[in-house]
């Protein structure tokens, strides 16, 4: 000990709770939203629950197709169990230990039951990343310098390129593939925007199917990871098993929202096409207009005149 302080680190550890990134993209799209609320007080009649309606819609799609590239839950397990805690020690902690995959990178954490045992505050989130931009290995070697707990380390070693696993090959392309196919929704749920701002509504209803295939297809890449067999993590008796996770499922359903969408978008301009306007508040309904006017003035010297 140096003055209370473990060796392995200078200072105590944080658990990490979000993302940088992902906080960055919600408050960019918060920021975006609060100024649509600024002007719709603006749009009269029921135009105004209309424009809200499709500006909250697109607004959400748009930013989870983006932050569900940030997130560590796409694959998530748990397990409770009595393990050991670090290296040449014989001390037992009861612990949840979770494994959170995303696209880029596992997240592995570490809780104490209680948080503090054996002198210590057993509360970890470690983050290992295999993007082609990090060095999965190096970020292992570094967690080994560091003496992170041995069930941290146990875990890790799993998605290693040497391990007897194999596994890190199979989650570094489908994650990466995942990522290039949700950027690419992203890039067509711009399109059909700017194609319903033309406005072009057929043509955008096409773009959101285009966008929900997308993320399906990425949703399917992700999902070959399944076929290949993974290595029992085994603390004791205890098993560690992992599904799919929040940012799956929910990708999944915007994708079938936006097929959604977009079929009704497609149906209404060919079964219905007065009824897409109107939504779309490109119909003028007079009728509406002639309510707004609640007093008429004449002028007395046309009246003379007859005219």
């Amino acid at each position: 000990l140096f003055d209370g302080v473990y060796p392995f680190y200078v200072q105590q550890r944080k658990s990490s709770v979000f993302d940088v990134s992902t906080i960055i993209v919600i408050v960019v799209f918060l920021s975006v939203a609060c100024s649509f609320l600024l002007i719709i007080p603006g749009i009269r009649g029921r135009a105004r629950l209309y424009w809200t309606l499709r500006v909250f819609f697109s607004l959400f799609v748009g930013v989870v197709i983006v932050v569900v590239q940030f997130t560590g839950d796409w694959e998530t397990g748990w397990v409770t169990a009595n393990t050991s805690y670090k290296s040449f020690s014989h001390a037992l902690v009861n612990a949840d230990i979770g494994l959170h995959v995303g696209l880029a990178g596992v997240n592995i954490t570490l809780v104490g039951n209680p948080i503090h045992q054996v002198n210590e505050t057993i509360n970890y989130n470690e983050h290992f990343a295999w993007s082609f931009s990090a060095d999965y290995d190096h970020s292992y070697g570094e967690g080994l310098e560091k003496g992170l707990p041995s069930p941290i380390l146990y875990v890790a070693e799993k998605f290693t390129t040497q391990s007897p696993c194999g596994v890190h090959r199979q989650y570094h392309i489908s994650g990466h593939y995942a990522s290039a196919t949700l950027w690419v929704a992203f890039c067509t749920w711009l399109i059909s925007n700017m194609l319903f701002s033309m406005p072009v509504l057929v043509y955008g209803g096409y773009m959101l199917l285009v966008t929900g295939a997308f993320m399906i297809f990425s949703l399917l890449s992700f999902s070959t990871v399944r076929n290949s067999p993974m290595c029992p993590i085994q603390f004791g008796t205890a098993t560690l098993r992992t599904g799919y996770g929040g940012s799956f499922w929910l990708t999944l359903a915007i994708g079938l929202l936006c097929f959604v969408a977009g079929i009704t978008v497609v149906s209404l301009h060919y079964f219905n096409l007065d009824l897409l306007k109107t939504f779309f508040d490109l119909r003028e309904d007079k009728a509406e207009e002639y309510q707004e006017i609640t007093e008429v003035y004449d002028n007395p010297h046309f009246l003379k005149d007859g005219l």
